[in-house]
């Protein structure tokens, strides 16, 4: 029995040596390195710049949309007779003046010509009743005529001119409804739809086409209320269309009012006629309100969160703060910062939408800064 004892107990001590050993390996992994062990600890590379004062260009931008200057809806002012021709398609250049539209004539023209004959039977009867009443006056003055009798001759010429004024009015009346049977073009311009057609019964008032006047087309875009009072009649606008194709054109007026639901105000902008822009065409607008120094930052580095803006600040030993700003205008591909951070400050720029606030970072391609 003494002997299983002294056999053990340096079978035990071998034991607690190895796993001394193990202790010792395990801490000595666990030790504070050369700097690798940060690098393995940084939750990802960035990029990150230094915040300057720049010359920056300040800008309005703004949504909207192509429209007519005015867009004449043509329409015929009388109804009822049929549409004999129709000279015109859409697309089609017009001037003020010309034919546009012809309706049927045979039935006005009779009206014309019975109420031509009517008027010359008025005419006739005044004509007589006149008569009359001259020889009147002067049998009065022969004392052969009763004063009655004389009255009686007034009457009867004042309602033969009466009927006679009604008749020529009646006859104008006809002969105008003549005359608009032929539908012209009320200004110069561009025809932009058609809905009329050979056949049909043409009623009063009834739009026929219509008409892009003078070919001249604007602007309308929605400007926030807080930037009104940076834009005035007169100012230079870049149009840029959803194929990017940019175009120039100045500001004729600022609406008076604004929109309650989205708080913005149009601004009318006048457009040199030009075939490739059409009224429909959806086009952002860029106005110019300024230069001067300012802070900005990559579009890139910003990061939204509860309807705020955010950038991430390099610190020391790579550890990133998150800092709320206030930005302004942007341009191209760069924002202006307000607020939030001072110059010299190095910003994140690639990766900054996947850090929190305190984030260890490596630092690769940095432009200067940390």
């Amino acid at each position: 029995m003494h002997f299983s004892q002294s056999r053990a107990q340096p079978r035990a001590a071998l034991l607690l040596g190895m796993a001394a050993a193990l202790l010792s390996a395990c801490s000595s992994s666990d030790a504070p390195g050369d700097g690798n062990s940060a690098a393995r600890e940084a939750v990802m590379t960035v990029t990150a710049t230094p915040l300057t004062r720049v010359e920056f260009t300040r800008t309005v931008s703004m949504t909207g949309s192509v429209f007519a200057w005015q867009d004449v809806i043509i329409a015929s002012e009388v109804g009822g007779y049929r549409v004999a021709e129709v000279f015109v398609d859409v697309g089609d250049r017009v001037t003020k003046g010309q034919r546009l539209v012809a309706m049927s004539k045979a039935l006005l023209e009779a009206e014309v010509a019975t109420k031509q004959a009517v008027l010359s039977q008025r005419q006739a009867e005044l004509t007589n009743a006149e008569q009359a009443l001259e020889r009147g006056k002067s049998l009065v003055n022969m004392n052969a005529l009763s004063q009655a009798d004389l009255d009686r001759l007034t009457s009867e010429q004042l309602a033969s001119r009466a009927r006679f004024e009604s008749a020529r009015a009646d006859l104008q009346t006809s002969k105008l409804r003549l005359e608009f049977t032929d539908v012209t073009a009320p200004d110069d311009g561009v025809i932009t739809s058609r809905t009329v057609t050979v056949g049909q019964i043409a009623q009063a008032g009834n739009e026929m086409l219509r008409l892009l006047r003078n070919g001249r087309i604007e602007w309308r875009g929605e400007a926030p209320e807080t930037r009104l009072a940076d834009l005035a009649p007169g100012q230079t606008v870049s149009i840029a269309t959803a194929d990017g194709t940019k175009y120039l054109g100045s500001i004729r007026v600022v609406s008076p009012t604004i929109a309650a639901g989205n708080r913005t105000a149009l601004v009318y902008v006048d457009l040199a006629p030009n075939d490739a822009l059409r009224p429909g065409m959806f086009a952002r607008g860029e106005i110019e309100i300024g230069t001067g120094p300012a802070f900005t930052v990559p579009l890139e580095s910003i990061v939204s969160a509860d309807g705020y803006s955010y950038v991430f600040v390099l610190g020391s030993n790579n550890t990133v703060a998150r800092r709320r700003i206030e930005t302004g205008a942007v341009q191209a591909d760069s924002i202006e910062v307000v607020s939030g951070i001072e110059g010299g400050e190095t910003v994140v720029i690639k990766g900054a939408g996947f850090l929190k606030d305190g984030d260890l970072v490596n630092v690769g391609n940095a432009t200067g800064g940390s």
